[in-house]
C-alpha cells in the first residue's frame, strides 16, 4: 500500500463493506469530495475552542448575538 490514497482505500472498503458497486466516474466524484473536505474536518478536529467565551443565556431560536 505505499503508492495508495488513504482516501481510496477508505471509499472502496466501506463501498465493499456495504455491498455497493461503483464505476471509476462515481469513485473520481468520491475521491474528489473526500480530497476537498477531508482536509478543513482535520483542521476542525484540532481546533481549540477552550478560550472562547459561552454565549450568556442563549436562545437557540435566533442567531448568537456574541
Amino acid at each position: 500500500m505505499g503508492d495508495s490514497n488513504r482516501g481510496d482505500d477508505f471509499i472502496s472498503a466501506g463501498l465493499a463493506a456495504l455491498g455497493i458497486e461503483a464505476d471509476e466516474i462515481e469513485l473520481a466524484v468520491m475521491n474528489a469530495a473526500q480530497a476537498m473536505f477531508w482536509p478543513p474536518i482535520l483542521e476542525l478536529f484540532d481546533f481549540d475552542a477552550s478560550a472562547a467565551r459561552p454565549e450568556p443565556h442563549p436562545d437557540l431560536s435566533r442567531a448568537p448575538t456574541a
